[in-house]
């Protein structure tokens, strides 16, 4: 993950954070979400998502939110891991997701 750029370099690819965040936070079923990129041995990095879910979702709405993903987004920026979080994301004094702290948790 390229801290300045808020980027996964996945096999090549580039793929903005911040583009597939707005498109979960789209889906019903996503309260809080963040983008991060996870060790992969072949492609480098992968996308991953790490999602709090609203009220009334859970893991059980992970294929809905993919699909919602694989309908607006090129295949290589749809995170291959879907992480659900149970509580709030950590969070720095300026509110801004600590990113560090999910790749170090979910890796």
């Amino acid at each position: 993950m390229d801290r300045i750029k808020d980027m996964v370099l996945r096999g090549g690819e580039n793929v903005y954070c911040v583009e597939v965040e707005t498109v979960l936070f789209e889906a019903d079923a996503v309260k809080d979400c963040a983008v991060i990129g996870i060790p992969h041995d072949k492609l480098g990095e992968e996308v991953a998502a790490v999602i709090v879910a609203a009220d009334g979702h859970g893991p059980q709405s992970a294929e809905k939110v993919l699909e919602h993903l694989r309908s607006r987004l090129a295949g290589f920026k749809v995170p291959s891991k879907v992480f659900w979080h149970h509580e709030d994301l950590p969070r720095n004094a300026a509110g801004k997701v600590l990113k560090k702290d999910l790749r170090d948790l979910y890796s």
